[in-house]
């Protein structure tokens, strides 16, 4: 997954803001992505959604200190050799494809949306998240939100191999629900939250195409030196797999409920983000017709 040496980065796309604190505030499930976010984090880390997330909004009592990245991350040269800097090499290139790429029906042009890099815990406009979340997109500020140290969880508690084509997985299919958000797909899973069929899976499979499909079509936005490697694309497919429902379900409480599937199995996951990927076409990720 090498960068172009040359390659411009874009600094401004991500922010970090370093360590942080959950402030004031009770849970506020109910519909939309917000609700959606506490449970997939009660389904994967087995925790309290209401430990996880907080309140309505940011709490302006909690400071967060940040730091400027456009110093130290320039080039692609840069990317290749800080995660920081990967992640806004990442970033950049997936924001590239899809300002182009949107579907030609789309009712809405691209627009930006930031990474925020944190630490332990972080204020939202879906209010207040811990790391345990994992990364997730807020669509009321239109932000994806990530803790560095959930690749390391990703191979410790979950088993995968790891590696940096999973980290650009994981940031592609967050992205895959900015879009989704941009075209108003996330209003189909008001109500169905749950279940193997339900709008939450089919939601996060769609998601998993679209980042199959930013892979195909990497190279082309100049960031990249030349196209993905099978093994870093086997990256990303052991990523998707070790977060699939059963897996997950399997491991946290022994056995398999589809009945709380959010996520899809991890045959799906992988059934998915191939399609994307041998597609290279967001019109092939449909996944809400039909069969999953």
């Amino acid at each position: 997954m090498d960068f172009r040496d040359n390659a411009d980065l874009d600094a401004s796309q991500v922010e970090n803001r370093g360590g942080g604190g959950i402030g004031r505030g009770g849970l506020a499930i109910g519909g939309g992505a917000a609700g959606i976010i506490a449970l997939i984090a009660a389904l994967l880390f087995g925790v309290n959604p209401g430990d996880i997330m907080g309140g309505g909004g940011s709490d302006p009592g909690v400071a967060q200190p940040t730091s400027n990245l456009a110093d130290k991350c320039q080039t692609g040269a840069d990317a290749d050799q800080s995660e920081e800097c990967r992640v806004v090499g990442i970033v950049n290139s997936i924001q590239e494809y899809w300002a182009d790429s949107l579907p030609q029906d789309a009712s809405a042009s691209y627009t930006p949306a930031k990474t925020v890099l944190f630490s332990e815990a972080v204020n939202t406009g879906c209010g207040q998240a811990s790391s345990q979340v994992g990364p997730f997109y807020c669509p009321n500020d239109q932000q994806v939100y990530l803790d560095l140290t959930f690749f390391d969880e990703l191979q410790s508690r979950f088993g995968a191999k790891g590696g940096p084509f999973a980290q650009a997985y994981v940031i592609a299919h967050e992205y895959g629900h900015h879009v989704q958000n941009l075209l108003g797909t996330m209003e189909k899973v008001q109500g169905d939250q749950q279940g193997a069929t339900s709008g939450s899976v089919r939601l996060e499979l769609q998601a998993d195409c679209y980042a199959g499909v930013w892979a195909k079509n990497a190279v082309s936005t100049g960031l990249y030196e030349k196209d993905f490697t099978r093994a870093e694309i086997q990256e990303a497919l052991d990523a998707a797999a070790a977060v699939g429902d059963d897996r997950i379900q399997e491991r946290t409480q022994g056995r398999v409920d589809p009945e709380g599937f959010t996520h899809g199995t991890s045959e799906q996951r992988m059934k998915w983000f191939t399609t994307g990927y041998q597609s290279g076409a967001p019109g092939r990720c449909d996944t809400f017709s039909g069969d999953i």
